[in-house]
């Protein structure tokens, strides 16, 4: 499921010691990386010089620091504005992750800051596995995905039996969050049978040989999907963001998205783990 990786770097940040914990996985040791770095556009010809040669050197420094197999990594330094030039890149390879460092920044400061990891996320379909620069990436044993009865929410299923299958003592962990704005939000153990999306995400797992661990809660989703994640240690959250932007503007960025109540924007900001969100599955 997962052959091209793309991963932007800008020479701060977790990208990278995440890309190498995840090429420690089975499932992705055969995987094609493309390290990108993107120069923004500059005022002068001096500075423009500057920022290339600059660029070169983030570029090595990655691939070095990475230490993968020459034939399984290229790099690419590009000019232009970094959020349009990552979407592009990931189209013309057809990646099927991007992993990028993120600051963590909430919805509107993301638009004043100029966040590329937000708008990137806004823009392309393809699965983001978004890295904060102030959280501790480990080694991945514990994967915990929000189960709902969404496309995306399978798909998030899926890339997480892939990414588990052919971990030694790993764990699936399903999460379902019963809304209760109100209530004080609690959690149980239960069997998959207790809950209807957890049955039939138990019983896909089950087909694909993973016994998961299943946990069912009431309260604020966003809330209790991060408390969650820290109180179980989950190394990496997978969540499902269905696609809301109508089809007619799928080149611009959805403002009633980054501005309204979006729960994989909260989980994203707020996780203590880093998350990877997908939309829906490749058709």
């Amino acid at each position: 499921m997962i052959q091209n990786i793309l991963i932007a770097v800008s020479g701060l940040g977790h990208a990278e010691e995440m890309l190498k914990t995840l090429k420690e996985l089975p499932s992705i040791q055969q995987a094609k990386v493309t390290v990108l770095h993107v120069v923004p556009p500059q005022s002068t010809a001096e500075s423009m010089t500057m920022k290339w040669e600059e660029g070169g050197k983030i570029l090595a420094n990655a691939i070095q620091s990475l230490a993968l197999n020459p034939s399984q990594v290229s790099s690419i330094l590009r000019q232009g504005e970094p959020k349009d030039v990552v979407c592009q890149v990931a189209d013309e390879i057809d990646a099927d992750l991007i992993i990028m460092g993120s600051r963590g920044l909430k919805r509107l400061q993301s638009i004043l800051a100029n966040s590329v990891s937000q708008y990137v996320f806004q823009l392309s379909s393809r699965p983001m596995l978004l890295v904060k620069d102030d959280i501790y990436v480990k080694n991945i044993k514990r994967i915990m995905v929000a189960m709902d009865n969404s496309d995306a929410s399978k798909h998030c299923l899926n890339l997480a039996l892939f990414l588990i299958r052919d971990i030694k003592g790993g764990e699936l962990i399903l999460t379902h969050v019963i809304t209760d704005l109100g209530g004080e939000p609690t959690s149980t153990q239960v069997t998959p049978e207790q809950h209807p999306v957890l049955a039939a995400a138990a019983a896909e797992a089950k087909k694909q040989g993973v016994q998961p661990r299943c946990v069912l809660s009431i309260g604020k989703p966003g809330e209790k999907i991060c408390r969650l994640a820290e109180e179980l240690n989950v190394d990496l959250l997978l969540i499902g963001s269905p696609d809301r932007r109508p089809s007619i503007a799928k080149s611009f960025v959805d403002l009633d998205r980054l501005l309204g109540s979006s729960l994989s924007d909260y989980v994203r900001i707020n996780a203590t783990c880093p998350v990877l969100l997908a939309r829906t599955a490749a058709a």
